[in-house]
């Protein structure tokens, strides 16, 4: 359990891309390993306020850290899998064993933007399953017919990678965990009650099996002492209170401004279901070796809060090197 085994996650949807960058050269330098960034065209809501091209910023993070990096993408709707499987292929073939993509069913808020039906769940399924297979033949030299959920016309990609990268499944269920267990290389979750990331996790591994890692997004929030409890849980409330809704509704609503009117009800103390809150480091470092015993590889630390580089600064002395002692 080493600090090899956390990342920092940056989240799009509320940071400018030049501040994301320099969180990822400070987290570097702090001793995370890893970055995982989202792939957002809308915040959640305004008071998010942001939503850079993440692929334009990964490419510049690669460059810029020694860092592996990911991103959680759905591969359809406002893109094409062909599209999608040549901007991995590129970064992998830059940057050599150091990029993985997450592949997820997608939100309404998203990828709505073409002016195309919005899928049922199920749909959605079926076109994540094929984009995969489409992206994977790409990255095989293959030149690609497809006509199915998505659609292919004699695609072929000129720059491989000498190993493609390997394609997570974002999962917020143990039922989409359990489906995604026969295709996916790997599953990536957002933290949350322990009882259901166990269930989420064992059944990805009735599909996979044991052997294909785990990922966590651990959602934080945090400020010092004194007073970080209060300004920790009023961060989260701003920030993030519109994803405590539940994943139904959170892959169906079309715009920041649903979302907010279906978060009107949310309180603060409500942020639990969705955040760990606290001012003590220590609760946090705890948190994080539960992760790590529940079966995750590896952790992306989110903190939902507007303080990224206190929080990095302030993990950094106190929390991962007790999760290094710990694993020692």
């Amino acid at each position: 359990m080493s600090t090899s085994r956390i990342g920092f996650h940056a989240s799009h949807e509320q940071f400018a891309p030049g501040e994301l960058l320099r969180c990822a050269r400070l987290a570097e330098q702090a001793g995370y390993a890893a970055l995982s960034c989202s792939d957002h065209f809308h915040p959640w809501s305004a008071q998010q306020g942001q939503s850079g091209h993440a692929w334009c910023w990964l490419g510049a993070a690669l460059a810029s850290t020694a860092l592996s990096a990911g991103v959680v993408t759905c591969p359809f709707g406002r893109y094409h899998p062909a599209v999608v499987a040549q901007a991995c292929a590129t970064l992998a073939a830059m940057f050599p064993g150091r990029f993985w993509v997450a592949a997820g069913s997608g939100e309404a808020l998203n990828e709505h933007i073409t002016g195309r039906f919005w899928p049922s769940k199920a749909g959605r399924q079926q076109m994540l399953q094929e984009s995969v297979e489409v992206m994977r033949a790409l990255w095989r030299g293959e030149e690609v017919d497809h006509d199915g959920a998505v659609r292919v016309d004699r695609a072929r990609l000129y720059t491989l990678p000498e190993r493609p990268p390997p394609v997570f499944a974002a999962a917020l269920t143990p039922q989409t965990a359990r489906w995604a267990g026969g295709w996916a290389d790997g599953l990536i979750m957002v933290s949350g009650p322990r009882d259901h990331m166990r269930a989420t996790i064992e059944a990805f591994h009735e599909g996979a099996g044991a052997a294909r890692p785990v990922y966590v997004q651990a959602k934080i929030a945090w400020a010092p002492p004194p007073g970080g409890e209060r300004a920790a849980r009023e961060m989260a409330f701003e920030q993030w209170r519109t994803n405590v809704l539940d994943s139904q509704a959170a892959a169906e609503l079309a715009t920041p401004a649903a979302f907010e009117a279906r978060a009107a009800s949310v309180r603060p103390q409500d942020m639990d279901r969705a955040v760990r809150i606290s001012a003590d480091l220590g609760r946090h470092a705890a948190w994080l070796a539960e992760d790590f015993e529940l079966g995750a590889e590896r952790v992306f630390i989110h903190n939902v809060g507007t303080n990224q580089q206190e929080a990095l600064a302030a993990f950094a002395a106190q929390v991962l090197p007790r999760i290094a002692r710990a694993g020692a």
